[in-house]
């Protein structure tokens, strides 16, 4: 006989991340972390935290992170913002999901290129928010006057993934021309690796949120630290649903350590070139083999291969204990990901390339 009961469970899909391994010898290039350690500073001030900051609760809006983030944001974008302009979460994925949350309750879709960060879609759903997806064009390009239309709001990654491919500010400031009976969210996960920041024009736009994250550029993803700046009706409105369900989303450790992250800017920049000038470096490499490669803003690539599947390059690589990430889906279903590890990493991975071919 059927349980009645589970008539009433979610039917949902889920979100799926990159395949985590379960031995050490794997070189993982499949989730788009940073290969390098966190500044010194923040291994210190993990260890420094004192008994306290285990027995009691943390500031429940991280306000001495969001103190330590404004004093750096003229140095580090050019902008200046107060402590009310920030929002800070458990990552961008609770940052985002709180957006979603606060600002997404219309009777009209919101909109997001059908070719994106696959969150998306499943916090629409589970959330019931209506959406639709305007297609990038044949060459991953998002076009502004396609969300010239009326909407629930916008949300835009840029630089977008998968597609590492990043836009300027002329590309922000039109959406929010086309766009100003809405909350337009602009995603800023990979920013510190290429393109120019759309908090410069948060003082002109009230409606802009944008989120960024410390899992990329600043090597924590396993601290789970992530932000967003906006007017500070939207971040009053964003605190108010976050206080609705979970009230300290950031604990004492993961706050000292994101003060001791922005503390060593020289690190941070270092970390960041590193990883760029790899990139470069392998992008060139895999175009003189027969790939196409986006130009990419980000800290990993974009590549399909003139003759070879990405189905049969994924399992070639995975066979060798390296991990990239390959979805089947409509118009990505040949691309590849590939997440910049250390040169070391790379060097092995294009031997292994070289192999196949």
């Amino acid at each position: 006989m059927e349980k009645l009961w589970r008539k009433n469970f979610i039917n949902i899909e889920p979100y799926t991340a990159g395949e985590q391994p379960k031995s050490d010898d794997i070189i993982k290039l499949n989730a788009n972390e940073n290969p390098y350690p966190p500044a010194p500073a923040v291994l210190e001030a993990i260890a420094a935290t004192k008994a306290d900051g285990m027995r009691m609760y943390p500031s429940m809006d991280a306000m001495p992170l969001k103190q330590e983030m404004a004093a750096h944001l003229p140095s580090l974008y050019g902008v200046k913002l107060a402590p009310e302009n920030i929002f800070i979460g458990n990552g961008s994925d609770d940052v985002l999901a709180t957006a979603f949350r606060a600002f997404f309750n219309s009777d009209k879709p919101i909109l997001f290129p059908d070719v994106t960060y696959s969150f998306y879609p499943v916090w629409c759903e589970l959330l019931k928010i209506p959406f639709e997806t305007p297609a990038v064009d044949g060459d991953f390009g998002i076009d502004p006057a396609d969300y010239a239309k009326p909407n629930g709001g916008v949300v835009i990654p840029n630089p977008n993934a998968p597609t590492s491919i990043g836009r300027g500010l002329d590309f922000v400031r039109e959406l929010l021309e086309k766009n100003r009976d809405c909350v337009v969210i602009i995603d800023e996960a990979y920013i510190d690796f290429g393109g120019e920041s759309a908090l410069k024009l948060l003082g002109e736009y009230e409606n802009l949120l944008v989120t960024q994250t410390y899992s990329k550029s600043r090597s924590m993803a396993g601290m789970r630290i992530g932000m967003a700046y906006g007017s500070e009706e939207l971040i009053q409105m964003m605190y108010a649903v976050k206080d609705s369900y979970n009230s300290y989303p950031l604990d004492n450790v993961a706050i000292a350590a994101g003060i001791a992250s922005l503390r060593d800017e020289d690190y941070f920049r270092s970390s960041v070139e590193k990883v760029k000038t790899t990139r470069d470096r392998i992008a060139g490499e895999m175009r003189a083999l027969g790939f196409d490669v986006a130009e990419s803003s980000t800290n990993f690539l974009f590549a399909e291969h003139r003759t070879l599947t990405a189905q049969e390059i994924f399992a070639h690589l995975r066979e060798r204990g390296i991990y990239i990430r390959y979805w089947n889906k409509p118009k990505i279903g040949n691309r590849l990901r590939i997440t910049i590890g250390t040169d070391e990493q790379m060097d092995k991975m294009m031997a292994a390339i070289k192999e196949l071919m």
